[in-house]
């Protein structure tokens, strides 16, 4: 079993609100959508990392009645790495292969893109791997074990990004038709582009 580690900590600053519980169609909020998603692909343990406002965004999350496990990073305001380290921490476990890591930025990926990360990897054992869509790269990410003692040493500054850029091969990249897994929602022109391209979906 793989589980996913959701980063849902942060400030949301550019969006101007809790963008963990901003409504996103369809009775779902970010948080919502992405944990459903997740579940739908097979991942049957979802870590939520929170920290600004968690209570909020727990207390809204819990009104949906999925399951994940909730843990709150007190020191998310030293950056995105504070929150991996934190799920990590409540992840790892002998046995243990690799995990997945998300962002509740990017909800509207599909469960079909999860299903491919998770093949891909059972398939070549990389280290890392993404989607992958021409020279872009997306989420999920997923780290193999043996990378996370290398992660808890990353530069605070720099985050996790050079361990995984260091990681990178052939197989790391998995080719996806899902321009969910590249949409970072960060801004409310993001959010109204985003809720109009569901709107057309609906459609």
């Amino acid at each position: 079993m793989i589980p996913v580690i959701v980063l849902a900590a942060g400030k949301s600053t550019r969006m101007g609100r809790l963008k963990a519980n901003l409504p996103l169609g369809a009775g779902h909020t970010f948080l919502t959508r992405v944990v459903a998603t997740f579940l739908d692909a097979g991942v049957d343990d979802v870590v939520v990392v929170v920290g600004h406002e968690a209570d909020a965004v727990i207390a809204e999350f819990v009104k949906s009645g999925l399951p994940a496990r909730f843990v709150q990073n007190r020191a998310y305001e030293r950056g995105q790495l504070s929150s991996l380290l934190a799920g990590l921490a409540v992840v790892d476990r002998p046995g243990l292969a690799a995990t997945l890591v998300t962002l509740v930025d990017v909800p509207l990926v599909s469960a079909a893109t999860v299903g491919a990360v998770l093949r891909q990897y059972e398939r070549t054992h990389a280290l890392v791997v993404r989607p992958t869509r021409g020279d872009e790269h997306g989420h999920p990410l997923l780290v193999d074990r043996s990378l996370f003692h290398e992660i808890r040493l990353a530069d605070p500054s720099l985050g996790a990004k050079p361990v995984v850029r260091a990681h990178i091969t052939l197989d790391s990249g998995v080719e996806v038709d899902d321009a969910g897994a590249f949409a970072d929602i960060d801004t409310p022109e993001d959010y109204e582009q985003a809720l109009t391209s569901l709107g057309r979906s609906a459609g």
